[in-house]
């Protein structure tokens, strides 16, 4: 038995170039499936347990997360440097043809 779609999935065949659009719980063929290179395409191999007996995630991210939340930043005194006089310019020489 073959791995089981949970999304439905664009695929181009491999052969023909066709595009082909596969539904959720379609079964493809080896070729098809080669072509399939999301692993969150295809369904879990173990049986989900039920929603009234499962405990809830307490470190449940959002959708499209993967990683633990930011953390907010410590604000940081901001660092003051000495204040550099600024440079003196040259002043022009008066002509003295004028």
């Amino acid at each position: 038995m073959g791995r089981r779609l949970a999304a439905a999935v664009h695929v181009q065949h491999p052969t023909s170039r066709e595009w082909i659009v596969l539904e959720p719980g379609d079964e493809p063929g080896d070729d098809l499936a080669a072509e399939i290179t999301n692993p969150d395409a295809w369904e879990d191999d173990e049986p989900s347990p039920d929603p009234e007996e499962a405990e809830p995630d307490d470190e449940a991210q959002p959708f499209g997360f993967t990683g633990p939340p930011p953390q907010p930043e410590a604000e940081a005194a901001p660092e003051t440097e000495p204040a550099q006089p600024t440079p003196r310019r040259r002043r022009k020489t008066a002509d003295p043809d004028a």
